[in-house]
């Protein structure tokens, strides 16, 4: 399997998704973040767009979404998120089970997605991730095996305050199972504005342990991807 051509692809289909203006919807708005919906063209469900600010620099946040070992301590959302191989410096297979929410009415999932980091042009950066099957990983009776169309993070520095970001965030994922789909468009709003504030919340807390160190161990990290 072609797993860095897939990784390239759902880049492109992240800075796509961020380059379209028509058909979205606002479907919540709360604490200065906003998400949207339109009809997925992958699969019979919801393409959601999520923005906010972020008070980091973008090439910090970037790294603080993308490294597994630092998302799981801020993204409440998840019980495990490890990295299982290693493609390149920028290309890596990720194994992720979630947390059940909607008041348990939705079971964990797990996920085997590959993702990918990439710098453009304006200190834009792209997290992108999609689901791929994986040898060694099969889906068991434990949890069911949820995918993931092309998903991610848009980072880019903020016109009038660099030293902040702007954050937009794409997810298209089928949970599978028996859900009826408007449980899952009831609560993925929620869900998602969470996410963002756990990210906030995360990196604040991030900053304040590792204090001037923050940069420089943003760069070691980036290095043992």
């Amino acid at each position: 399997m072609d797993y860095k051509g897939i990784a390239q692809q759902a880049a492109q289909d992240i800075l796509g998704y961020n380059q379209d203006t028509s058909g979205w919807k606002v479907v919540k708005s709360s604490k200065k973040i906003t998400v949207y919906s339109k009809p997925s063209k992958k699969f019979h469900g919801n393409l959601y767009r999520v923005e906010g600010i972020i008070q980091e620099s973008t090439s910090k946040l970037s790294d603080f979404l993308y490294k597994p070992e630092i998302r799981i301590t801020w993204d409440k959302s998840l019980k495990v998120y490890n990295m299982i191989h290693k493609i390149d410096s920028e290309t890596c297979i990720c194994h992720a089970i979630t947390q059940s929410f909607a008041m348990g009415s939705i079971s964990p999932r797990d996920f085997i997605d590959v993702v990918y980091f990439k710098r453009y042009e304006g200190n834009v950066n792209v997290i992108s991730s999609k689901s791929v099957d994986f040898p060694g990983y099969p889906q068991t009776s434990n949890y069911i095996r949820g995918f993931n169309h092309a998903c991610g993070f848009i980072c880019s520095p903020l016109q009038d305050n660099p030293a902040h970001s702007k954050l937009v965030m794409f997810i298209q994922t089928e949970m599978r199972g028996k859900l009826s789909p408007s449980i899952v468009e009831a609560t993925m709003p929620s869900n998602l504005v969470s996410l963002i504030l756990n990210a906030r919340d995360g990196i604040k807390a991030y900053k304040a342990a590792s204090g001037c160190g923050y940069q420089k161990g943003s760069q070691s990290l980036r290095k043992k991807k």
